[in-house]
């Protein structure tokens, strides 16, 4: 059964349910802040609910299924708690609640303390009878799901006698039959799961804060009733059931330390512990009568329940007047006629422990949380008594080391720093952006001066330019080169100004392709290479502009006077040049033969002007 669940729109994962929860049933995921409930392992103690101040934690409210029972035909009864009288300290005499009650449409009210009348003799048959077995009372349901699920071995130490609202409603269904609807109204969270275990025996259970929920939804106030006394049987001494001792003292069992060896614990605080220490210390040797809250009166789903000695105050007077106004002949007939009602039960174990971890890997999660020094001692601000049993649990998975306050505040530090050394970095990355983008926005603004200025030269060249990429895909021409290919080119450029984009492959002839791709492969220019294109006799030079990626061309119109009258100057140049250079060799030539033969003679003359001097 499913008692309690979070609210995840209002968790602020402030973990307070996490560490108040005695049983860890509350966890949290691995991958996230998001929190599980094992609702195996609740006990229905409601303390989860009590710690969250912003009530995420919230319960399993059935008042509006109580409401609709109450308007069947059939016979209703509502047993109370007596700790009703703590829940209104405000009204002054109990009848006035008891008739608010009837108000809703109850037809019979009764007090769970006959009940705890009832209970409280059988206990005392056992512990008159003692034979050296130690027992558990077993009034409260945190209790006994406390000692089933995690103490199971002393589990035949547990009194096998139902709670007095159980009991209570025995005895009703023998006045009035199996098709009265009987709703119990308590404090008490882990009731309602409690009378899920006996079928048909009660049909809702409603806390005081669901009844209170149901007199504002109809109106019904404290000076809206008339008096109504509760119906029989009514309880005696059972009206101080909600006192930690009063199920002891509804029978008179004498529960001072030297005679029966009855100690009786109450509250969340050492709850466990004491369960923990009857159960594994055998020289405790003493009955155990506790209760997981200071008493019913403090339950969870009380809207009072903040002050233990005016709740305590306000049970003791309130009883101490019905004791005033009890019929006790009526009483002890009423008690003779039911204690042989059979209130036994039985108990199961439903073992939820995890097998403790090895100690290695406890001594991992001190070191990580850093207090490997402090296994015995903590700040206790994790909800453990010691460092060592935090680390066992985190082992066991049931809680995370972000509940350890010093690693939290270690781990914040370190990512501040990791914060703060990441802002410096994004900071400089960020200047360095900047810079970078200013330095891109001049490239730009250069680049579009460039092309401005390309274009205007281009426009003013006389001859047709394109430039070209390594697909062969124009990225630049001039109006010359446009009105060159033709009347296609025009209508293309009136779409894309500039042929941007064009291939060169369906404009020009496929000699014209050769050539660049010729100048793409060697990486060479091509000079003055003559074609015939639409009747024109057209001039390319061609060359690359950088390594196989841009290539550009010039075309010239060799029919235009122009460009013929220049062309033909320019050519009858290189062809003087060349002669030139033909006429300077040959002179070379001649002058270096005509030095020869001039030594030549020269020698043959000095040989000739010897000889004769010598004849």
């Amino acid at each position: 059964m499913e008692l309690i669940k979070i609210n995840s729109k209002k968790c602020v994962h402030c973990y307070a349910c996490v560490k108040s929860c005695p049983t860890k049933a509350i966890t949290m995921q691995i991958a996230s802040d998001e929190l599980d409930i094992n609702h195996e392992r609740c006990i229905g103690c409601g303390n989860c609910y009590v710690s969250c101040g912003i009530k995420a934690v919230e319960y399993l409210k059935t008042y509006k299924n109580a409401a609709e029972l109450l308007k069947t035909e059939k016979e209703s009864i509502a047993i109370v708690d007596p700790s009703i009288a703590s829940e209104f300290p405000d009204i002054l005499d109990y009848r006035n609640f008891v008739g608010m009650i009837r108000i809703l449409g109850f037809n019979y009210i009764n007090e769970i303390s006959f009940g705890a009348d009832i209970v409280s003799l059988k206990y005392k048959e056992k512990i008159d009878n003692f034979k050296g077995k130690y027992l558990v009372t077993t009034n409260c349901p945190p209790v006994v799901e406390y000692i089933e699920k995690f103490q199971p071995h002393i589990i035949d130490s547990l009194i096998p006698v139902v709670s007095p609202i159980i009991a209570t409603a025995k005895i009703l269904r023998q006045i009035h039959g199996e098709n009265a609807i009987i709703i119990a109204i308590t404090p008490c969270l882990a009731q309602k799961k409690e009378v899920k275990k006996y079928e048909n025996l009660v049909n809702e259970v409603i806390s005081f804060e669901e009844l209170r929920i149901l007199f504002n939804e109809n109106n019904i106030y404290e000076n809206s009733v008339e008096f109504s006394e509760f119906d029989q049987p009514i309880g005696k001494k059972g009206s101080l059931y909600p006192l930690s001792t009063g199920i002891l003292d509804a029978s008179d069992i004498n529960y001072t330390p030297l005679i029966n060896r009855i100690v009786t614990r109450e509250g969340q605080e050492n709850f466990t512990k004491n369960i923990d220490d009857f159960a594994n210390i055998n020289e405790i040797k003493h009955h155990l009568n506790i209760f997981y809250c200071k008493g019913c009166n403090m339950g969870p789903c009380s809207s009072h329940n903040k002050s233990y000695l005016l709740n305590h105050s306000l049970v003791v007077n309130y009883t101490t007047k019905r004791l005033g106004l009890l019929d006790n002949n009526e009483w002890e007939k009423n008690i003779e006629l039911y204690k042989e009602t059979d209130l036994s039960r039985s108990f199961s174990a439903n073992d939820q422990r995890i097998p403790k971890p090895a100690e290695n890997k406890i001594t991992e999660v001190l070191k990580l949380i850093g207090k490997e020094k402090y296994t015995e001692t903590g700040c206790k601000t994790c909800g453990y008594d010691n460092c060592h049993d935090f680390a066992t649990d985190v082992a066991k998975g049931l809680v995370k080391p972000e509940m350890c306050v010093n690693f939290t505040l270690r781990n914040r530090q370190e990512f501040i720093n990791k914060i703060t050394a990441a802002n410096t970095k994004l900071a400089e990355t960020q200047r360095a952006l900047e810079e970078s983008e200013q330095k891109i926005r001049k490239e730009h603004e250069d680049a579009k001066e460039s092309i401005t200025l390309i274009k205007a030269i281009l426009a003013k060249i006389p001859s047709g330019v394109v430039i070209v990429d390594d697909k062969l895909k124009i990225i630049q021409s001039n109006q010359k080169f446009i009105d060159l290919i033709g009347q296609d080119a025009k209508e293309i450029n009136d779409i894309i100004p500039g042929l941007i984009g064009a291939d060169v492959k369906t404009l020009l002839p496929h000699s014209v392709y050769n050539i660049f791709s010729y100048i793409s492969s060697k990486n060479k220019e091509v000079d003055n290479k003559d074609i015939e294109f639409n009747d024109k006799l057209i001039s390319i030079t061609a060359f690359p502009i950088k390594r196989d990626r841009i290539f550009g061309a010039v075309f010239r119109d060799m029919y235009q006077p122009e460009v013929r009258k220049d062309e033909l100057i320019e050519r009858i140049n290189d062809v003087i040049e060349k002669n030139l250079g033909m006429v300077q060799q040959i002179g070379f030539l001649l002058g270096e033969g005509a030095s020869e033969t001039e030594r030549m003679l020269n020698s043959i003359i000095s040989s000739f002007e010897k000889s004769n001097d010598n004849k």
